[in-house]
């Protein structure tokens, strides 16, 4: 399958906006940050921990000591990663000037066997790969490969590929050819080594991301054991639980999502990559088994994913609490990595619909409007006083922060933006998949005969348009369009004539030759949907949430009367969709819905009847929510 990074160029005004954002401010302002150049705010000392390390090699000494989390180095990647992605889209001499310095200090920073970790040769010398539970260093080599295959993909160049090269050499000594046991803590180089596959050819890199998966949970008590015979440890001693780290079971008997949501769909998406790969039907079969737990038991509405702050984790079937929620940036943009990696598998729309619905909405959240403040947690639910306050809800900030000492989903939401193209479209055998709908062009000069043109104003509109641009006088292919799972009924159209065509698996497919004045347009039903939980989600029972399109909706207080705890909705109420004010929230659709407010009476428990006004609710996108100040804000409300 072809990758179509590179292909599509984004020209709406929503996505558009936002990988404008992205290129402009967004990666800018992250750079500046980890070079600790933003007085006032979190101080990250990523890249001088690389400064050190280069010192430590050159000298046998360092200027000072080595500062933030264990797995700092992957903030650094995950930045160069965005940075190559947005070369690919603007050209930027001065940025790509930047990279290259900071792929100089990382080469700098590697040890002559290639070793490449600047928590252990600053602060750890000696015990590289004798904490495999806790030290990321695994994880942090990574994603610095994923950052160094973007990079040769996006402008040619090779000098991060050849470092991580050797990186994933000396892995694979270490591992495979002295048959050292162990497997990471935080998956997350499995993936990546299938990428260094991909871009390299090297077939080691291969045999070592299908080590790291089959060896995984065989032995279930290999964490433990590393612990009682280190000697040391960078957070605590083992404690025993072995789903928290996915390794209760060998990963083909695993049936529940369980354990660190980010760890668990970063191998997950390990393991779909591999069975791409490979055929292992197995490891197929593995991968659906914990696609059906996430997304039919333990996933939000919003896409969000892990329900607990306790380990960052999923708990238990239907555990979904709104106003503790965890719900990680991070967690929904693993959701979409694995999404991505199912689409290479099964032509599904399904992987498609949860792509889009964790997109849209909690990825989104997951970043202010301005580009400038992030969410690491992605509640449901905000409660001005309790919110980041109450010791069981400290974790969910009713505001974004400027950045964390765990900076993990800042560049992980610019990384995604920046390569939206490559899931937006998957292309195959002249045929191209349009999973999510995004305004621009795909390029597919060589694989499909020429250019596809999308217009469309998603997702506040729902009609989108397909022109073609053929190299010679058409274009032989097939062009596979995803019916939402949320849409009631769709009409598709050649040349202003509704056509029938073939459905299948989630698609609609609509046969060339395609000349330059065929057009073919997709309509979908964009009217407000009441959704319900089910009864086993007891946090909503007997409330309703409102979506339009892919878009889920909330009630903040700025909009309604500084309250939205008092609000329930008219269940018997058709809501009303106010026309687009651009000015606002960057340009949105708000949702009405008439409904009812309890007036309080002051007193915490009263035999008196509770008065109750009608009153008209008012609902914004919920990724929307939290730019304009703290106050209240619910996804899910009452219903009467």
């Amino acid at each position: 399958m072809t990758d179509a990074l590179k292909m599509f160029t984004v020209s709406d005004s929503f996505f558009g906006r936002y990988e404008k954002l992205v290129v402009d401010t967004v990666i800018p302002y992250q750079e500046k940050i980890l070079n600790d150049a933003i007085p006032g705010i979190e101080k990250s000392h990523a890249v001088e921990n690389f400064i050190q390390a280069a010192e430590m090699n050159e000298s046998g000494k360092c200027s000072s000591e080595f500062y933030g989390m264990v797995f700092q180095d992957s903030d650094v990647a995950k930045w160069l990663e965005a940075a190559a992605y947005s070369l690919a889209q603007k050209a930027d001499p001065a940025l790509e000037k930047r990279c290259d310095a900071m792929i100089a200090l990382i080469g700098r920073a590697q040890k002559s066997d290639g070793y490449l970790d600047t928590y252990f040769t600053v602060k750890e010398p000696g015990r590289q790969w004798t904490d495999l539970q806790e030290a990321h260093e695994l994880y942090c080599a990574g994603h610095m490969m994923e950052a160094a295959v973007a990079y040769y993909e996006c402008t040619g160049k090779k000098t991060l590929l050849d470092i991580m090269s050797r990186m994933a050499d000396h892995i694979y000594n270490h591992f495979i050819t002295h048959t050292i046991p162990g497997y990471p803590g935080h998956p997350e180089v499995e993936l990546a080594l299938m990428r260094m596959y991909h871009a390299t050819g090297n077939g080691k890199y291969k045999e070592l991301a299908e080590h790291f998966i089959n060896v995984r949970g065989v032995d279930s008590d290999y964490f433990k054991h590393e612990s009682a015979t280190r000697g040391w440890q960078v957070w605590g001693k083992w404690n025993g639980d072995k789903e928290y780290t996915l390794s209760h079971k060998p990963v083909r008997e695993q049936e529940d999502a369980v354990g660190h949501a980010v760890r668990a769909v970063y191998l997950y998406s390990g393991m779909a990559s591999v069975a791409a790969e490979t055929n292992d039907e197995s490891l197929k079969k593995a991968c659906v088994t914990l696609w059906n737990s996430i997304t039919q038991k333990r996933m939000y509405v919003t896409g969000a994913i892990g329900s607990a702050y306790e380990g960052e984790s999923f708990t238990k079937d239907y555990h979904l609490p709104n106003d503790t929620a965890y719900g990680e940036t991070c967690a929904s943009v693993g959701l979409i990595f694995f999404a991505r990696r199912m689409l290479d598998l099964f032509k599904d729309g399904e992987y498609g619909d949860v792509m889009e619905r964790a997109l849209y909405n909690c990825v989104l959240a997951g970043m202010q409007l301005d580009g400038k403040r992030f969410f690491y947690v992605n509640a449901l639910e905000s409660l001005p006083g309790i919110s980041g306050k109450a010791v069981t809800h400290r974790h969910a900030l009713p505001q974004r922060p400027q950045w964390f000492a765990c900076a993990c989903c800042p560049p992980n939401v610019a990384r995604l933006i920046t390569s939206i193209g490559r899931y937006a479209w998957c292309v195959q055998n002249r045929t191209a998949y349009a999973v999510l709908y995004i305004g621009g062009t795909l390029d597919g000069t060589e694989q499909l005969g020429g250019k596809v043109h999308v217009d469309t104003a998603y997702p506040y509109e729902g009609t989108v348009t397909y022109s073609f641009e053929p190299v010679n006088e058409s274009m032989d292919m097939t062009l596979a369009l995803r019916i939402p799972s949320w849409n009631r009924s769709t009409k598709i159209s050649m040349n202003g004539k509704e056509i029938n065509c073939r459905r299948s698996n989630g698609y609609a497919f609509i046969q060339g030759p395609f000349t330059v004045s065929d057009t073919v347009t997709i309509e979908f039903d964009m009217s407000v949907r009441r959704l319900y939980a089910s009864p086993k989600v007891s946090a909503d029972s007997g409330k309703a949430a409102f979506m339009r399109g892919p878009l889920v909706y909330c009630a903040e207080g700025k909009d309604n009367n500084g309250s939205v705890l008092s609000l329930s909705t008219d269940r018997t109420d058709v809501p009303s969709v106010a026309a687009y004010e651009p000015d606002l929230l960057s340009g949105v659709r708000k949702i009405t819905v008439k409904g009812m407010r309890t007036e309080d009476n002051g007193q915490l428990y009263s035999d008196v009847p509770q008065v109750v006004t009608p009153c008209t609710i008012t609902l914004i996108p919920y990724y929307a929510w939290a730019n304009r100040g703290e106050n209240e804000m619910r996804v899910w409300l009452p219903e009467r």
